[in-house]
């Protein structure tokens, strides 16, 4: 049985949160021993980690007194070193930007992989020398596979570091298919929401964390101004919340959108919501590998998406892939109220995750 070791900051919600318990839950039922290392052991994931998975603390010590912060990261790298050096048959930090699970992965095991989780050259808007600086902080170059899980990742970053190709690897994030389907015939709490459902006018959900600088759902916030001002009848619904939801609703309100765009919070479950919606929208600027557009494809819902990392994969018969602007999400939102728009190209989540695994298994 091999032995494989992951690291990681907490498991709070979150796409790269979700990924990994996707990814260990389906590793430990495979025969996989797994050990995840938590800089801070809580999130709301926890509860969903298979109970053979082992879970332990590596605790960052943040105090104010770099002397004494370093002396206590010191003596808990030693004690790390003492008791897992080289113990696994692989290991990875799944915090691509976390320098502690940079240390226990590389230290955890011989074969070290680094788990990147974005397209980066994006994510630095084009400057290249942060990327650099970003990479060689998490010591890139001294782990055996940098693992990505698009396609655009991979390619920024072996432009900017061409010596490291041959580390190299795509590998999308596993979708739990099964849980998906089966969590979204739980019911909606909310009665308003359960009555919306019945009406019919298109809803549009988006699901995410509320940050204008990746997100940008004042797109979605200004195509639909546009959209009521030309009387058409539909409803947004936003699930999720952040540092710029207040932003949002405030606009929402000077634009007097309160009836047409509904700000519903966090969701642990979001998949009921999926179910009643007639289209998903994602306005983002960038993404890693956008994890709602296989919640989409299990749950056969068309998806209208910006051109993020792996948005061919919507073009291929799931949705509509439009321009990072307002007003391209508006022609697109305007299009499907008018005409719709049907799924042609079903999607088998067991044969995606049995050829994702296939590509780890070789890298174990």
């Amino acid at each position: 049985m091999k032995k494989l070791f992951f690291a990681a900051h907490n498991l709070d919600l979150g796409g790269i949160e979700s990924a990994l318990v996707t990814l260990v839950n389906d590793l430990s039922q495979r025969g996989y021993d797994i050990t995840i290392a938590l800089e801070k052991r809580e999130g709301v994931f926890l509860d969903r980690l298979n109970n053979k998975i082992k879970v332990v603390e590596y605790n960052t010590n943040n105090n104010e007194n770099m002397i004494l912060r370093k002396i206590c990261n010191l003596f808990n790298r030693v004690k790390f070193i003492v008791r897992y050096k080289n113990k696994f048959d692989f290991s990875a930090s799944f915090a691509t930007y976390s320098l502690a699970s940079s240390f226990m992965a590389r230290a955890a095991s011989q074969n070290s992989a680094l788990w990147c989780h974005a397209d980066y050259l994006t994510l630095y808007q084009g400057n290249k020398e942060e990327v650099k600086s970003f990479f060689k902080n998490v010591s890139c170059e001294k782990f055996h596979h940098i693992i990505f899980v698009s396609q655009e990742g991979t390619k920024s970053f072996t432009e900017i570091f061409p010596e490291l190709k041959n580390k190299t690897i795509t590998c999308n994030n596993l979708i739990n298919g099964k849980d998906i389907i089966e969590k979204s015939k739980k019911p909606m709490i909310e009665e308003n929401i359960q009555e919306l459902a019945k009406e019919e006018f298109p809803i549009f959900l988006n699901v995410g964390r509320h940050d204008e600088r990746q997100k940008k759902l004042t797109r979605i916030i200004e195509a639909a101004k546009k959209l009521k001002e030309e009387n058409f009848k539909f409803k947004i619904i936003f699930i999720g919340d952040g540092q710029d939801t207040k932003l949002y609703q405030e606009k929402v309100k000077e634009y007097n959108l309160e009836e047409t765009i509904l700000f519903l919070g966090r969701k642990e479950n979001p998949y009921p919501y999926f179910v009643m919606s007639d289209c998903i929208i994602l306005s983002s600027e960038y993404e890693g590998y956008p994890v709602v557009y296989l919640e989409s494809f299990v749950l056969n819902k068309p998806i209208i998406t910006t051109k993020v990392s792996d948005y061919k994969q919507v073009e291929n018969g799931r949705g509509m892939v439009v321009e990072k602007d307002a007003q391209s999400i508006y022609m697109a939102m305007k299009e499907f109220i008018q005409n719709g728009y049907e799924v042609k190209n079903p999607f088998d989540y067991e044969t995606y995750n049995e050829n994702i695994i296939k590509t780890l298994e070789t890298i174990f």
